[in-house]
């Protein structure tokens, strides 16, 4: 496989090998001895594991964001900005890149590496893709979600901050939740 994909892409193998070890540590590619490297399944159960990590990790970050004398919103405004030019055209793909987008610019307002490089570990962006292009809320509305997040940094309201951070992941999570209980109920 390394070397059909090197061949395809121009490139020798080492960049290859490289790329397929990080999409494995993101869990997004599951690589087995003599067999290869596959896609790996993403699946309601897979992203409800993630939500009380990325829960708290958010919350964390939001309130250390806040906590900041010298706290930035600007790089929230102008993904939150991105995220409503891209529902008005309703551009699904690019609203969810600004989304994810956004979430990492709170995490990196923290200033502080090692809740960087947790929260990027984990494959949290990834799960957060996954979970809201499998939601189905309003664009406008999603984009609006993120409102309450920026007010509060932007305030230096550490508490207030985090409630909201960690209150925008469980909306998710309780969405998927429902999705899954659903899709529980119709299995034969």
């Amino acid at each position: 496989m390394e070397t059909r994909l090197a061949r395809e892409l121009g490139t020798s193998q080492a960049p290859v090998r490289e790329a397929l070890r990080d999409l494995q540590s993101l869990r997004l590619v599951e690589s087995e001895p003599f067999r290869g490297a596959r896609v790996r399944g993403v699946d309601d159960s897979h992203l409800l594991a993630v939500f009380p990590v990325r829960a708290v990790l958010e919350e964390l970050a939001a309130r250390e964001a806040a906590s900041r004398e010298d706290r930035d919103v600007r790089p929230l405004e102008r993904e939150l900005d991105a995220m409503r030019k891209a529902a008005a055209r309703q551009d699904w793909r690019t609203q969810i890149s600004h989304d994810l987008a956004f979430h990492r610019a709170a995490v990196e307002l923290a200033g502080n590496e090692p809740l960087l490089q947790s929260w990027l570990v984990l494959g949290i962006d990834v799960s957060t893709a996954f979970a809201t292009y499998w939601t189905y809320w309003e664009q406008e509305e999603l984009a609006e979600f993120h409102v309450p997040i920026v007010e509060a940094i932007r305030a230096g309201d550490p508490a207030r901050a985090g409630a909201e951070a960690r209150k925008h992941v469980r909306r998710t999570e309780r969405v998927v939740r429902r999705r899954t209980r659903a899709a529980l109920r119709k299995a034969p």
